[in-house]
């Protein structure tokens, strides 16, 4: 499917929102359209052709698989977010779609020259890979926390942020991109703690539920110290 850059509902957020109308319509015609099933790979550990994309709609995760085949996530992508190799092939991680998902493609070597040939796209790659690291580091330092209630209350306002149109304020409603299992398997918790502490936070008016994974946030400021001071 080919790209429809001027419908994208992440065009002012991407990375190729810094290019104009024209230089955006030639790095659509390198791309395609792809879209994915919940639990379909994009990348593959061990493909051979580098390749990368920009997520649309939906939620992808990053996940290192053992031979024992547990699962490691190493990092979520969030709508306007970047990932993928185009300086080399997939070693060892691979990127699985965990909601229905819509994605930009683009082989590597294309996304090589066209950021060769725009600058300005270089430039805002390299911010989005900041903020990636920036992220992974976050999370890290949650998953390395003693506390039930700091971890799950982390996660939950990354959701929130992730889910926002501004870099100011959480999402007031968002859906959960994880289940509990994999929520409480990326803390190191158990369902039935991750469950708890959800349920506290509903009991004491920070959010509430909505249907099966949405989540309605009323006090984003008690939710943003729990996840400081827990």
């Amino acid at each position: 499917m080919s790209l429809a850059c001027a419908q994208c509902p992440v065009r002012d957020r991407a990375a190729c929102a810094v290019l104009d109308e024209t230089e955006r319509g030639e790095l659509g015609r390198i791309g395609r359209m792809v879209d994915l099933a919940p639990g379909e790979v994009l990348f593959r550990a061990g493909d051979e052709a580098p390749a990368c994309a920009t997520l649309v709609e939906g939620a992808l995760k990053i996940v290192d698989t053992t031979a024992e085949g547990f699962e490691h996530i190493l990092g979520l992508i969030h709508p306007a977010g970047f990932v993928g190799e185009f300086f080399q092939p997939f070693a060892r991680h691979e990127v699985v779609a965990l909601t229905r998902s819509r994605l930009c493609v683009f082989g590597g070597h294309d996304m090589e020259r066209a950021i060769e040939r725009y600058p300005a796209l270089a430039r805002a790659l390299l911010r989005r890979a900041q903020t990636d690291v920036l992220a992974s580091r976050d999370l890290l330092s949650l998953t390395s926390s003693p506390s039930a209630k700091r971890k799950v209350a982390g996660l939950l306002l990354a959701f929130a942020d992730a889910a926002s149109d501004s870099p100011c304020h959480p999402a007031a409603a968002f859906d959960l991109p994880l289940s509990r299992g994999e929520m409480a398997a990326m803390l190191g918790l158990t369902i039935e703690t991750v469950s708890r502490r959800i349920t506290a936070m509903e009991r004491d008016g920070i959010l509430s539920r909505t249907g099966k994974r949405g989540i309605a946030l009323h006090d984003p400021a008690r939710l943003s110290g729990l996840a400081e001071r827990s």
